[in-house]
């Protein structure tokens, strides 16, 4: 029998797991997972009726009024309420919330939700964290981050794709949302299909687009390909001034570089 003078994270921290009354347990309102679909919560219920919890939960110390907060389990103890269990079993870690713990423990599990990963990006970016951090932290690349984070203010009918589950690729939103800036109105009749979104898609709508563009190129006189190439040689110049001039100076490896690329651009002319 536990002695009543050794407290809850006494035993826990012993390494063992308690039974702790669900209403005790308040869930951390800075966990990334938001969404919790019904039909995966029915699915552990199920399991729970039938095998009981297998994994402990992860909790914070008591606070002042007795409460624990969820740290790992989250989806684990709305199961439990669902099943009708009115204890679940617990180990108390003194450790502070750590989002990024959480988002690995989840992706372990069912994996985060696009948007789910996008909020936590946004908020770990505006708590200071640099986009190159919060890759490494997540072990994903910065390309991913871009990606996600585009989702966040993503027009109203690529919203609506997303959700309604005919897009859900992050990369394909993104490509999807700078082809919608460019021509609304070719992606206003690919998204009034009925058929899933793939970049596939997105890819022959942007072919249809860029043709034209491409035989408009091809048809353009040679003064005005000339006055382009002009222009471009000018910005060209200006650029290699500032190099030229720049403090520090570039390293010599780079220059080199920059020199024998310059020069294969002259080399290309008849």
């Amino acid at each position: 029998m536990r002695s009543p003078k050794r407290s809850i994270e006494d035993e826990a921290g012993a390494g063992r797991a308690l039974l702790v009354p669900l209403d005790r347990l308040i869930e951390d309102p800075n966990n990334p997972r938001t969404e919790f679909p019904e039909a995966e919560i029915d699915e552990l219920a199920d399991s729970m009726r039938e095998h009981g919890i297998l994994q402990p939960l992860v909790v914070s110390p008591a606070n002042a009024t007795g409460r624990h907060r969820i740290l790992h389990g989250a989806k684990r103890s709305r199961a439990a309420r669902l099943a009708g269990l009115s204890q679940v079993p617990v180990v108390v870690s003194d450790a502070p919330p750590d989002p990024y713990a959480q988002a690995a423990e989840n992706q372990k599990r069912h994996g985060l939700t696009p948007m789910d990963l996008a909020r936590l990006i946004r908020r770990q970016a505006d708590a200071g964290d640099s986009n190159a951090t919060i890759a490494k932290l997540l072990g994903i690349d910065q390309t991913t981050i871009a990606h996600h984070l585009a989702l966040l203010d993503l027009p109203r009918e690529l919203s609506d794709a997303m959700q309604s589950g005919r897009c859900t690729s992050p990369r394909t939103l993104f490509e999807l949302k700078k082809l919608h800036e460019e021509q609304p109105e070719q992606v206003k009749a690919l998204l009034d299909g009925a058929h899933q979104i793939t970049r596939g898609a997105v890819n022959a709508v942007r072919s249809r687009v860029t043709a034209p563009r491409r035989e408009l190129r091809q048809a353009e006189p040679q003064a005005a390909r000339l006055a382009r190439a002009e222009a471009a040689c000018a910005r060209l110049e200006a650029a290699l001034d500032q190099v030229a001039s720049a403090d520090p100076r570039v390293a010599d490896t780079d220059l080199q570089a920059l020199k024998q690329r310059v020069a294969n651009l002259g080399s290309r002319l008849p």
